[in-house]
């Protein structure tokens, strides 16, 4: 008997493949279209697998990077917690013989005390070095700057070992590659996937305890740092609860009020308390976020100035080739450095090229430091308390902006930003004003009162100690710093800056110095039958080369410029009439033989006292007949000696020891 069949029912239908045919009863599919079918990209449950374990490991790794970032952070902020408590001043507070003997109160300075010792021993834990420095420094009887060595005392911070390598990204990629690899075809063989997975665990393994251990190393080197922080905090509390306890005590009152009152009260002490010791910290935080937009400003400004020269760099060098031809049509380069605005180059060189924003920074960042000094002064008994006394001597606090702008342009050669100058800006704060306390004890006697044995009052003198605390600002002057901390090239840089004022009289256009450097100076005719005294004559005409030079305290040559006795030294000198060398205005003084002011003539020297704070002569000119005199005053020009100034500092005439 014949099998019966069923006819083929075949249909076709489009796929992502092309289109196929299906034949319905056998379940055959036959693909019709010329389309190649498409690649087939889903992982397989091997790779899939593998791909998991890559990226579990990565997790792991990124958590334990992280956690050692976490604890990297905490470690570097204990080490900046640590160093600003070594900075501050001491926190111990000074208590009298009485509160010492109060029973009420020896409890709490028994506290303060002991956590002032733990604060003070913790500073004095903090490893130290010591760092070979240079100083400039003026030699009075040499007569010129030198430059001294000398051992400073700096914090030794942590080596900071778990900085991040720059190679260990790729080191890690590369390893991450291989293991991919590797968990790809693992799995073909149990001998070789067992292997590979106790080389991944092993070198976790020894990654994590590599890591562990320098975190380690790392944490026990910044506790020296972490126990300062943690003293001073327990300094503050302490000392915060014996002022409590003490208003309590001078305040019946306040101990007879309700508990809720007495813990406001209690607060509101530990808040005036904390808030002297944050201002200073507050203050330091605003001009570093100030000098950091700043210097962003700075920044972008520099990159499109260099992208500008980069993309018309024909165009800048055909600029400066014809200044510099300009220049040399009128004269080319001065003789002296100082009179560098002549030409092109010239104003070039003598100009403040640093952005408008951070010269101001800077300008801003000093006089927040001068604030913060006066601030201390004005709070000075509440924040050095435990004297009867308090004697102040006080300079005025000020400087004058372009003397600041004009040092720091010099030491960075014309442009610096101002995350590149908070340093020289302490340093210049610490050189221009000192601070000193010195504590004078006074025996003192008070009458008081006691009964004897019979009930009978009697008086008697007792005696005490009376406490007084001097305190002594001096104001150093920020124009005379220069000379002890700049070579002799550096301090020539200065002094062109300090003569043209960075041809930027609009930056601080309230400054003294605009006025005098601005203006031309004052000359003056001398009369011909003066000159025919050849000394005099040979005297006056090398002392007229100067005429315009600015003030330079220290200065005593024509590249940086000159002070009064530094330009007398170098006239008499140069000019071949008297060979003094360097000397100051008492040594010009001391070699010469006094004229009365009668029998004065041209080429005597003129003296003046108390000029400014010095013992003995002070400043020092070359008079010229007629009533005047040529020195160098700020900048060097001829000056009236019968004004009332000169009049009232009028010391004595005086006649060199000519050749």
């Amino acid at each position: 008997m014949r099998e019966l069949k069923a006819t083929d029912k075949i249909t076709q239908k489009m796929t992502c493949d092309g289109a196929v045919s299906e034949n319905l009863a056998t379940g055959e599919v036959e693909h019709i279209s010329s389309r190649e079918p498409e690649t087939e990209l889903s992982a397989s449950s091997e790779e899939s697998t593998g791909a998991a374990a890559d990226l579990a490991l990565r997790a792991a790794e990124h958590h334990e990077k992280k956690s050692a970032r976490k604890a990297e952070k905490a470690d570097t902020q204990a080490v900046r917690d640590g160093s600003a408590a070594r900075q501050r001043p001491s926190s111990r507070l000074q208590f009298t013989e009485e509160e010492r003997a109060n029973p009420a109160l020896g409890k709490y300075i028994d506290r303060s005390d002991r956590a002032a010792n733990r604060l003070d021993a913790a500073t004095a834990a903090i490893p130290t070095k010591k760092v070979l420095r240079t100083e400039r420094v003026f030699d009075e009887t040499a007569g010129k700057g030198k430059t001294q060595l000398h051992f400073e005392e700096v914090e030794k911070r942590p080596n900071g070992r778990l900085r991040h390598n720059p190679l260990s990204r790729p080191v890690h990629e590369i390893a991450h590659a291989a293991h991919a690899k590797v968990h790809e075809v693992e799995q073909e063989n149990v001998g070789v996937e067992a292997g590979h997975k106790g080389e991944v665990l092993t070198e976790r393994g020894i990654a994590y305890g590599k890591g562990k251990i320098r975190a380690a190393v790392h944490h026990h080197r910044t506790k020296p740092w972490r126990d300062a922080a943690k003293a001073e905090q327990a300094s503050v509390k302490a000392n915060a609860e014996y002022l409590y306890q003490k208003a309590l005590h001078d305040d019946p009152a306040l101990a007879a009020s309700n508990p809720v009152s007495r813990f406001l009260q209690k607060q509101r002490i530990k808040r005036n308390y904390a808030k002297e010791l944050r201002q200073a910290e507050k203050t330091a935080k605003n001009t570093a976020a100030t000098a950091k937009s700043a210097a962003q400003k700075a920044k972008g400004a520099f990159k499109e100035t260099f992208l500008y020269i980069k993309h018309h760099s024909r165009a800048v060098l055909l600029v400066i080739g014809i200044g510099t031809c300009v220049a040399l049509l009128f004269g080319g380069v001065s003789s002296c450095s100082m009179m560098a605005g002549s030409g092109v180059g010239g104003v070039f060189t003598s100009s403040y090229l640093s952005e408008d924003a951070d010269m101001l920074a800077a300008e801003a960042a000093y006089c927040e430091l001068e604030q913060e000094l006066q601030y201390e002064l004005d709070h000075y008994e509440a924040l050095h308390p435990g004297y009867d006394e308090y004697r102040f001597d006080l300079d005025e606090i000020k400087h004058d902006p372009y003397v600041l702008i004009s040092i720091l342009t010099a030491f960075h050669e014309g442009v610096f930003t101002i995350g590149e100058v908070q340093e020289e800006l302490q340093m210049l704060f610490e050189k221009q004003y000192i601070l000193t306390q010195t504590v004078e004890v006074e025996v003192r006697y008070r009458t008081e009162t006691r009964t004897d044995s019979e009930g009978n009052d009697y008086d008697v003198e007792v005696p005490y100690n009376y406490y007084i605390c001097k305190v002594k600002l001096e104001n150093f002057d920020l124009s005379h710093v220069p000379v002890y901390i700049m070579d002799e090239e550096t301090l020539s840089l200065y002094a062109v800056y300090m003569a043209t004022l960075g041809n930027r009289e609009d930056l601080f256009p309230g400054s003294g110095y605009v006025d005098k450097y601005t203006k031309p100076p004052t000359t003056y005719d001398i009369p011909p039958s003066a000159l025919e005294d050849e000394t005099f004559a040979s005297l006056i005409t090398e002392a007229e080369k100067y005429i315009g030079y600015p003030y330079v305290w220290g200065g005593s040559n024509p590249n940086t410029s000159f002070d009064c006795s530094g330009f007398v030294s170098w006239a008499l000198t140069q000019s071949g009439v008297c060979n003094t060398g360097r000397l100051g205005a008492q040594g010009l003084y001391n070699i010469s033989t006094p004229v009365s002011s009668a029998n004065a003539r041209p080429g005597d020297l003129i003296f003046f006292v108390g000029t400014y704070d010095t013992p003995g002569v002070s400043h020092v000119g070359i008079y010229v007949g007629g009533g005047k005199m040529l020195h160098c005053g700020d900048p060097i020009q001829y000056a009236d000696i019968n004004t009332s100034y000169w009049q009232s500092h009028f010391y004595a005439f005086g006649r060199p020891p000519y050749n």
